[in-house]
């Protein structure tokens, strides 16, 4: 499948601020099974300085700084994507979580893709007790990986409501856990914590996903938004897959892979910091449109 993706962010500032620096992570990093073009990256007024590295884990970083007073600033990122489902390989024999649990502490990688990066506590998943003692029963030592990963996966958006209302970008996984509502943050974090807690890898990701308008209905433009769901490290062979527990599926054709950290503290497309101004609003325009329908 074939995309054209539209992303524009507006700030406005009220007063005016004197100086604003910013990290984006809004160009892609490669995925199996997905190919990025003709990303392109403008902001208005232009950025006194533009640098652009790569983050300590998968995603691309661009440090952007504007010198001069701004009261509005435009971000807008596009590209076109082709993605395919993925290819696992479902014909060899599915690896018990102890068996992975124990490849992951025995790698001796420190790459942004090793193991050993996802299996620990991180400045968002703290490491919740509530959530490994819920996850213990579902993912038992001698249980298959990849089969229980992706039912506790269906498990979450069966048992738990998503709710764009019940919480905020900065409402702790604990929190969303109680009230077993919130949207794909939460429940992407959720599962996270769940497979650290057992000892599997699990990771962050942020991306897009393909919306399909109701029967009948046209499809509306600039409504689509950012989405998040984990991956899940199922061993050397088949090694990181997507699972989206918002949708309770594995990440396929659909899903456009941005960039991915530990949690969403690491990979979040805008942050930074501004000197002057008293108040400020952020309107987001998210476009994913379908180039082969």
């Amino acid at each position: 499948m074939r995309y054209r993706v539209d992303h524009v962010t507006r700030i406005d500032y009220r007063p005016a601020v004197r100086m604003a620096r910013f990290n984006l992570r809004l160009d892609p990093v490669p995925w199996p099974g997905q190919t990025i073009e003709d990303f392109a990256l403008s902001i208005e007024p232009r950025p006194s300085m533009s640098e652009k590295r790569r983050g300590a884990y998968p995603f691309n970083l661009t440090r952007v700084e504007i010198g001069q007073p701004t009261a509005t600033l435009e971000i807008r990122a596009s590209f076109h994507a082709t993605a395919q489902d993925a290819m696992l390989d479902l014909a060899s024999p599915d690896p018990t979580i102890a068996t992975i649990a124990a490849a992951a502490m025995a790698r001796n990688d420190l790459g942004s893709w090793a193991p050993a990066h996802y299996l620990y506590p991180s400045p968002l998943l703290p490491g919740e007790r509530a959530i490994a003692d819920w996850a213990r029963p579902l993912l038992p030592p001698d249980a298959p990986v990849f089969e229980s990963g992706l039912a506790l996966t269906k498990a979450i958006q069966r048992d738990f409501t998503y709710d764009p209302g019940a919480t905020e970008a900065d409402t702790p996984v604990s929190e969303a856990f109680a009230i077993r509502r919130g949207v794909c943050q939460d429940f992407a974090h959720i599962l996270i914590e769940a497979f650290r807690s057992v000892g599997l890898p699990a990771a962050y990701v942020s991306g897009y996903l393909r919306t399909v308008p109701p029967p009948g209905k046209p499809r509306l433009v600039g409504v689509d938004a950012m989405h998040a769901w984990a991956a899940l490290w199922c061993g050397v062979q088949r090694g990181w897959v997507g699972l989206d527990p918002t949708n309770g599926c594995v990440a396929g054709s659909g899903h456009l892979v941005t960039a991915v950290g530990r949690d969403y503290a690491d990979v979040s497309p805008i942050d930074g910091i501004f000197v002057g101004g008293g108040s400020q609003r952020i309107e987001t325009s998210v476009d994913v449109v379908p180039l082969d329908d």
